[in-house]
């Protein structure tokens, strides 16, 4: 266990410094292609562990890629940072009270992410430093995961294509590695255009843009009885035409996310949905635009990798949480409605095969779950980690840095993720994603094995699903 304790050292040796750049990311809270403080942020610690920086890698304002070493095999760590709107909510407070109403904040908690991989980065690299190991170490800096997917440009521009091991986490509720695809997505705007009458005068004289995207709402409810059932169709009004109702709306706009456990099923959904709106249109004599605004592969777990990983969590152990953590993590979860505690538990029980009762009585997990491998199965989220996955080699692993039970996307997440709890998770997951690192660079023949599996894994290769128009920016 030398090589745990001296990764361990090493990241403690920067753990104030990760608090306190995960804090500031938390206090930033800027929202997707926005992150420009927090993309500074972490570049500017990069740099000053040694890390050499490329700014702004494929027209992305808000990304960069840390590197350290040259030769030796290429092992990655992924950082996102970016905030979700209207979650603002006062730190390690159990109660909801935004620092700003209305404001952005982290309920995702990428900024503990950011800062964790950052620790491991930085750990690896003085790791293999003092080893004398030939090794590159690699950071990823990857901008707008919650809506836009910095890591998809990164793939689509072959930036992961010499990357011999990724390493990845997520901030959430219980420690488990990730044996489950995830679902992919795709997210895709429907703007139709009509033309304006007064409603009660000449309403025969307009053409309802609203109604059209009514209609289509309609079609993809009827939809869904004919898709996979483990496809997600979710939509939200971006545009409404306006707020009088004597007045016919010539615009209206509805952003539409379709989700399915492969791109290729997702892809065939997409094509369906497209042609309701095209119905849609044509029912109520408007035009449609369709503007596709990004996409995401499913996630390929690599069992090698993820069993390695699993076995450094082991070493390494959960967060070690004292009395006043667990107090802590009580009165968050009393703030949760009923039922809500097991919702938010389901997708756990699922990804790691685990009873409820393992959970029960408990407000923080404080074990670590087997790894179970069924890259068959989906867990219910998407993620932008699914294109690295089939470019490289991937895994990836979750760790408890909140009070079990918490939603995520959620007030409560907001508030731990920018307090003890969170901070406590992302430094033990800094420990495991260093160790892994520095084990995958002394073993040559795991690496190739890793490498054979993903080969088989994807025989296709990488085909992006963002579509070829959509660039690194902002849809409002």
């Amino acid at each position: 266990m030398k090589d745990r304790d001296t990764i361990c050292a090493l990241v403690d040796a920067v753990g104030e410094k990760t608090a306190a750049l995960a804090k500031e990311i938390w206090g930033f809270a800027e929202p997707n292609w926005r992150e420009r403080q927090s993309a500074a942020a972490l570049a500017g610690a990069l740099e000053k562990e040694g890390f050499a920086l490329e700014q702004k890698p494929c027209g992305m304002e808000t990304a960069f890629v840390a590197s350290w070493g040259t030769g030796g095999p290429v092992i990655a760590f992924l950082g996102e940072y970016d905030a979700l709107p209207g979650l603002s909510q006062q730190a390690d407070l159990p109660e909801k009270k935004p620092v700003c109403e209305g404001a952005p904040g982290h309920g995702c908690g990428h900024n503990l992410l950011g800062a964790g991989s950052f620790a491991a980065a930085a750990a690896l690299k003085e790791y293999c430093q003092r080893e004398g190991i030939p090794a590159t170490v690699r950071y990823y800096a990857c901008p707008a995961e919650e809506d836009g997917g910095g890591k998809v440009f990164f793939a689509r521009a072959g930036y992961f294509d010499d990357v011999d091991a990724v390493f990845a986490w997520h901030p959430g509720i219980a420690n488990y590695v990730c044996g489950h695809g995830s679902l992919a997505v795709t997210g895709v705007l429907y703007r139709f255009t009509g033309r304006t009458a007064h409603a009660a005068g000449a309403p025969f004289a307009g053409r309802s843009a609203l109604d059209a995207a009514e209609l289509m709402s309609v079609g993809c409810n009827y939809l869904r009885e004919h898709i996979i059932p483990e496809a997600r169709l979710h939509y939200a009004y971006r545009d409404t035409g306006g707020c009088a109702p004597n007045v016919v709306p010539a615009h209206a706009c509805v952003h539409y996310y379709i989700r399915a456990p492969k791109v290729a099923q997702m892809m065939e959904i997409k094509q369906r949905v497209e042609d309701v709106a095209r119905g849609a249109a044509l029912m109520t004599g408007t035009s449609l635009e369709i503007q596709e605004v990004d996409g995401f592969s499913d996630y390929v777990p690599n069992r090698t990798l993820s069993e390695l990983l699993t076995q450094c969590l082991y070493d390494v152990g959960a967060p070690a949480w004292d009395e006043g953590d667990r107090a802590l993590a009580a009165r968050f979860a009393a703030t949760l409605a009923p039922g809500e505690r097991e919702a938010n538990l389901a997708s756990v029980l699922m990804t790691t095969a685990l009873p409820a009762s393992r959970y029960a009585d408990k407000d923080l997990d404080d074990a670590i779950a087997p790894y179970v491998f069924d890259p068959a199965s989906a867990e219910p989220g998407s993620t932008d980690v699914g294109d690295v996955s089939y470019c490289a080699p991937t895994a990836q692993c979750n760790i408890a840095a909140m009070a079990l039970g918490t939603g995520g996307h959620t007030w409560q997440m907001t508030a731990q993720s920018g307090g003890a709890l969170g901070i406590k998770g992302m430094l033990t997951a800094a420990k495991a994603l260093a160790l892994a690192g520095a084990r995958a660079v002394r073993d040559v023949s795991l690496l190739q094995r890793a490498k054979e599996e993903h080969r088989q894994s994807c025989p296709g290769g990488y085909v992006c699903p963002m579509p070829e128009s959509a660039v690194p920016a902002y849809v409002d």
